[in-house]
Order: C-alpha cells, then structure tokens, then sequence
C-alpha cells in the first residue's frame, strides 16, 4: 500500500482542519523564548509569521515541528491536542517543513528526491525490487497535479535554485501535510522564481493546507499572505488580516515604540579625503557592484536582512573572501589580491560576527589574544616576551574596561561582553586607521552592548574609520552617521539615520527582491 493513495481526498480532508495553540509558552533556562501564546491558524489560508530576532517565532515554528517540546500550554490540530517529543512525531502528524536550505539531492533525479526514503517497491523473482515506474509515474502525476512542466527523470543539479525550491515543496506535498511550514522559501530567488513559487501557494491554498509562511521580505506578505501574527520579545503582539493592513502598521507591531524612534544627535563628521575606497565590489552569488567611500571619524553602516550579502561584503573587502572584480583602496592606495595579514598591514581591522571560532582562540590566555593581530609590532624580531606583551595588553583591558580578573587565564573564561571587547583590543593594538564590525553586540547583555557602543564612537572621535554591521536594525541606525541599505547584494539607497525611522529603515530592506 502507497500511503499516497488520493491526495485530492486528503487535501479536502484538510479543510476541516484547524492548527490552534492555547497559552503556550517555552522557557530556555531563565529565558522566557515564548509567553502564553494563543491563536488559531484557519485552513487553507496563508498565515505569516513576522518578527525581529529574538521575537520568539522560531520558538513556536520549533514547537510545532516537534522540535522542542513547550514548557507549558497545548497545540491542537483538527481539535486533537498533540504532543511531540522528536519531529518524526510532528511529521507523522501531518507537518511538513520546507527549510531555508535546500535538502535535496543533486544527482538524484527529481522522483528519486521526491520519494527519497520510501521508494516504491515490487518483488520480482522472489526479491524486492525498486518499482522505477510506479515511482516516476507518481512523481510525474504530483508534477502534473502542482500545474508543474518538469521531468521527473531530470536530475536536480541541472535545476535553478528556483526550480528545486518548487521540488522542495512537492517533495513535501507528497506527504500529504495537513500543516505546511514554509521558512524563507524566497531567500535565494529571482522574481521569475518567486513568481512561480507563489503559483504552487495558490494552488496548496486552494486545495485547503493550512501553511505558516516566515519571511523577511515585507513586500511578500500583501502579494501572498491572507493573514500577518506578530510576535515580540516572546508575546503574541497581534494577528491582522493583510487586506485591511500597511507596512507601518505591521513594523510598528514589531518594534513598539521604537519603530517612531530617530538615532540621537551626535557630532557631525567632516567628510574630507576618503581613508576607505571600495568600487564596483563583486563576488559572483554573494553580492555585485558595491561601492561607497569612507572617511575618517565617520561610522558606516550597513543595513539590511540576513541574507542580504552584508558580512560578505566585509569579508571581500578584508581579504577574507576573494572578490571577482572590484578594487579596494586604502589612504589612496589599491590593495590587490588581498589577504587579511596585508589588510591588517595596511592599516585595517575586522571584528567577525563569529567571535568564538573566528575572532579568538578560546583556550589561549586574554594576553595572548589581545596581541594576536599586533605581534610584528610587539616583537619585531620574533621574539615574544611578556614583558614586551605587558603595555599593550594593560592599555587595551584599562581602556576598554574589560573584566578579565587575570590576563593570563583562558579567554573563555569571560563573559560574551569581555571577549567581544578582546575581539576589538586585539584590533585597536594595531593602531587602525579603519575598522570593520560585524555584528559587534550579538550574544552580549545590554550593558556590555553600551560599552562597546561607546567603544566605537570614543574612537570614531579620535579619528577612526568604522562600518558597522547588526542584525538590529535599531542598532545600525543608532550607532550609524550614515546608512547604505544592502538588499539581494547590492546597496540600493542611502539615508540620513538622524533623519530615518526604523519603520523606514526596515521597509527599504524589506521590499524585496530587485528587478
């Protein structure tokens, strides 16, 4: 027996089914992720999920997937209350996730992909046997039933990514899902795609599966969505049906009151002679054409969703990543074929958003990597000594005020906040003229992320160069003297912070895709 036997008869099926959640809630030690959510998410409707970092919406697509188990409150489906404790529970319930990253196979076929893990078989001459033709018969009939022109004796590596996104999602159909959860599916299109993929939503809508659809990309919700829950710092903000709703309406749900806020005055800047020149900055499937001028004193940031190409770009520019066309000048000077010990030479320094595995090494002593970047000054001979480690490692703990109790103990014995400010020590031992920050506050508390705040504008004030990367969007436009919007991999405007909402900020990086 073939457990897809009539899928139009299950489809219809889910029309009477209802995915409802009663004061739910998740706790991660002293962290509440999710607080008493309840709502009802009706059949056969589009149902988008929306908020920032932290918001706790992840929590809830992970409750749902089984995951993670809730620390309180019960979900129903079809008014059964369910209890997973593992995702096979939550698959063999009838929810289906179609994940960000691809999970297919390339060389397989696109059947092969479809059915993988429970191929169709017949036993001939007394031995089980792949039936190749039920397979591609049934993978071809499901092609055919989403409106799809696709071969399904076709291997997935000769696909657009576009082209496996839609197989991503039949492969999921062929489950028959009575709840379908659909995290970021557009990420990685082009607009034909993205037109296609919403196709196949109609469709599955059409056909009554119930889907919760997470994107970043604003402007996917009004052409997709039938409804938009918020979510923030863990509470269900609100549920509003998409056609009596606007963009503001649904940023200020998000962000509160913050999303009216304006990044206070600071000094201005004094734009003279550019210490930092990037032109025409490309990496083929990562971003293209990217190029801005900073200048001394000034802190740049760059604003946009995950995905958008922000850290590859700093990456390019450090020497990190090989860029594919492009140059990079430094004090006038273009840097070819860099390599971050050139880089660093040359007067420029690169905090990673990674800290842990990129930006320290975990079990050396703070000292040690507190003078890491700045050996060649320290002992240029090549003779480290800790008397010559000594001043540099005293100034950098003195001014940033890093609580390390002794130097000389393993930097992971530090708080988030303390190791980030290792991270930045390390780099302001080499005296740089310019400094790139990727995601400088991420996994600190919030006095920690003052401090480092400040950190960047006390030097900023003595002249340092900065672009500065966050996740929050509030930060970039708080820390920020100027915003260069980054979507798809291209800068696609510039906006004055001190003149710019949050709710404006976040609509330009969300209206997605560009033609």
């Amino acid at each position: 027996m073939h457990r897809m036997t009539t899928t139009s008869a299950r489809m219809a099926d889910a029309r009477s089914e209802r995915l409802e959640f009663r004061t739910v809630s998740k706790r991660f030690g002293p962290t509440l992720a999710l607080d008493r959510f309840s709502h009802a998410f009706e059949p056969g409707r589009v149902h988008a999920l929306m908020g920032k970092n932290g918001s706790g919406k992840s929590t809830l697509i992970k409750i749902l997937a089984g995951a993670i188990a809730p620390s309180a409150g019960d979900f129903l489906i079809g008014g059964e209350v369910c209890g997973f404790h593992r995702p096979q529970d939550a698959f063999d319930a009838g929810v289906v996730t179609v994940h960000q990253e691809l999970s297919l196979v390339p060389g397989l076929t696109i059947g092969e992909n479809i059915f993988l893990g429970r191929l169709p078989h017949i036993r001939r001459f007394g031995l089980s046997m792949v039936d190749w033709a039920d397979l591609n018969r049934r993978a071809g009939d499901l092609l055919h039933e989403m409106g799809l022109d696709l071969d399904p004796l076709r291997l997935v590596s000769s696909l657009s990514v576009g082209q496996q996104q839609v197989v991503e999602i039949v492969k999921a159909m062929s489950n028959e899902p009575r709840i379908l959860l659909l995290d970021e599916p557009t990420s990685a299109l082009a607009t034909r795609e993205v037109k296609q993929l919403f196709g196949l939503i109609e469709r599955l809508r059409a056909r009554g599966v119930t889907m919760l659809y997470i994107t970043h990309r604003m402007s996917e919700l009004f052409e997709i969505a039938d409804t938009c829950t918020v979510l923030r710092d863990g509470a269900h903000v609100g549920t509003v049906e998409m056609a009596g709703t606007d963009h503001a309406k649904i940023v200020a749900m998000m962000f509160g009151e913050a999303a009216h806020a304006r990044r206070p005055p600071r000094r201005a800047v004094t734009r003279g002679k550019p210490v930092l020149q990037v032109a025409g900055l490309q990496r083929v499937g990562h971003f293209h054409d990217v190029s801005f001028d900073l200048h001394a004193g000034e802190v740049l940031g760059l604003a946009g969703l995950l995905g958008s190409g922000r850290t590859e770009i700093l990456r390019a520019i450090f020497g990190a990543d090989a860029s594919d066309a492009g140059s990079v000048r430094l004090h006038g000077r273009e840097v070819r074929g860099a390599t971050p010990r050139q880089m660093c030479e040359a007067g420029l320094g690169y905090t990673p958003e990674n800290r842990k595995e990129e930006g320290l090494v975990q079990l050396l002593p703070t000292a040690d990597n507190l003078c890491m970047a700045s050996l060649s000054r320290i002992a240029p001979h090549h003779i480290v000594t800790r008397a010559a480690e000594a001043e540099p490692v005293r100034r950098q703990i003195h001014d940033l005020s890093i609580k390390c109790g002794d130097p000389e103990n393993p930097v992971q014995s530090l708080s988030g906040g303390n190791q980030q400010k290792v991270v930045i020590g390390k780099w302001m031992n080499t005296e740089p003229s310019v400094i790139l920050f990727d995601e400088p506050s991420r996994g600190v508390d919030v006095q920690a992320k003052r401090q480092i705040f400040d950190i960047i504008w006390q030097k900023a004030a003595d002249g340092l160069a900065a672009v500065f990367v966050s996740t929050e969007l509030e930060e970039v436009l708080e820390v920020s003297d100027r915003i260069l919007v980054i979507r798809d991999g291209t800068i696609v405007g510039e906006v004055d912070p001190a003149a710019t909402t949050l709710t404006e900020l976040y609509r330009l990086c969300m209206e997605g895709p560009t033609q």
